[in-house]
C-alpha cells in the first residue's frame, strides 16, 4: 500500500519467511511451527468457546479470547431460574492476557457451587453469539464435569468432558461439544489469531491481534531497537525470557491514524526457545497481504 514505509533490505541468511492470513474479519487461527515453517492447524474462530487444562493435576478453565468472552460468578443459585445479564457489564472478568494459570476469569471454581454467566462473545461479523450459564462440578485426572443451561434455565444439560492428553489444553464449544483445535503440545509455536488484552487508559477489554504462545512449553524474549540480521545465539544471554502467552503479542505493529493503516517496527526482534530446546529469532514486517488486505502478518525467522 502506498502509506506504508518500506522495509530496509538486508542479508537474509537461513532466514523463512512466512505470510499468515487470518481472513474477513480475522477470522482465522493459525497454529505455527517455526522449525519447519509450517501451518499446523487452523480453524474458524468461533469453532470453540471453553478450554480445560489437560495436565492429569489440571483444573482450569480458559475463555477464547479471540470472540471477546467474559464471565460473572453470581455465586450459588438455582441453574434454572431465569436470569438477565442486569449487573454483568461491572461485575464481568475476562483472562489476563499473560494466560497467567492464577488470573483466570473463571478463577478456582472447585468448590463446585458457584455458577457462571459466560458472554460468548461476537463472530467475526460483530454479531452476539448469546450467553450460558455454567457450573462447575469437578476435575479429575482423566475428565472434567460441569451443567450447562440457557440464560432462562432451559436446555439444561450435564457435560462429561474427556481430558486430551496430546494437547496442553481440552477445547469444548457450546454450539458442537469437545473439538480439536491446537496441535498436538510441543508441534506449534506461536498461535497468529485475534485475543482480548486489558486496556488500562481508559479501562476497557479490547480485541486485538497479533501472536501468542503456548506458555507450558515456550518462552520468549524481546528485544526492542534491534538488527535482525546481528542477532545471534548469545544475545540468549542478556534478555530476560517468559513464558507469558503474549510476550510477542500484539504491539509489533502501530495504527497510524495518518494514513489509517498499521505500520510495523521490524526492529522488535524476538527470541523464541521452542519445546524442543532449539532457539529461533523472528520479527514482523508487514500486516498487508499481496492485495492489501489487513490481518495478513509477514513475519521472518532464523534458527539460532
Amino acid at each position: 500500500m502506498k502509506e506504508e514505509l518500506p522495509v530496509p533490505a538486508h542479508p537474509r541468511g537461513d532466514a523463512r519467511e512466512m505470510q499468515v492470513c487470518m481472513g474477513a474479519g480475522y477470522q482465522e487461527q493459525h497454529w505455527l511451527d517455526l522449525g519447519s515453517g509450517e501451518i499446523r492447524a487452523s480453524n474458524i474462530k468461533t469453532a470453540w468457546s471453553l478450554a480445560f487444562e489437560s495436565a492429569p493435576t489440571g483444573w482450569r478453565v480458559m475463555l477464547n479470547g479471540s470472540l471477546l468472552m467474559t464471565v460473572w460468578n453470581i455465586g450459588d443459585v438455582d441453574l434454572d431460574v431465569p436470569m438477565d445479564t442486569t449487573g454483568m457489564a461491572a461485575q464481568r472478568r475476562i483472562d489476563a492476557p499473560s494466560g497467567h494459570p492464577d488470573s483466570t476469569a473463571f478463577g478456582d471454581w472447585r468448590d463446585g457451587t458457584s455458577v457462571f454467566v459466560v458472554d460468548l462473545g461476537f463472530d467475526a461479523l460483530g454479531q452476539q453469539l448469546g450467553y450460558r450459564k455454567v457450573r462447575m462440578l469437578a476435575a479429575n485426572n482423566t475428565s472434567y464435569s460441569f451443567e450447562t443451561a440457557l440464560l432462562d434455565g432451559t436446555g439444561r444439560q450435564m457435560i462429561n468432558l474427556n481430558k486430551d492428553p496430546n494437547c496442553s489444553w481440552t477445547y469444548y464449544s457450546f454450539a458442537t461439544g469437545p473439538v480439536t483445535i491446537a496441535p498436538p503440545t510441543g508441534s506449534w509455536d506461536l498461535v497468529i489469531t485475534q485475543y482480548t488484552h486489558q486496556f488500562h487508559e481508559p479501562f476497557l477489554p479490547y480485541i486485538v491481534a497479533g501472536a501468542l504462545i503456548d506458555g507450558n512449553t515456550t518462552r520468549v524474549a524481546r528485544i526492542t531497537d534491534a538488527d535482525f540480521a546481528s542477532v545471534s545465539l548469545g544475545d540468549t544471554m542478556q534478555y530476560p525470557f517468559s513464558a507469558s502467552r503474549n510476550m510477542i503479542g500484539y504491539d509489533w505493529k502501530e495504527y497510524s491514524f495518518d494514513t489509517g493503516t498499521y505500520l510495523v517496527d521490524p526492529n522488535i526482534v524476538y527470541i523464541l526457545q521452542d519445546g524442543e530446546g532449539y532457539f529461533h529469532k523472528l520479527h514482523f514486517l508487514d500486516f498487508y497481504g499481496p492485495q492489501g488486505q489487513a490481518g495478513c502478518p509477514l513475519l521472518e525467522s532464523e534458527e539460532l
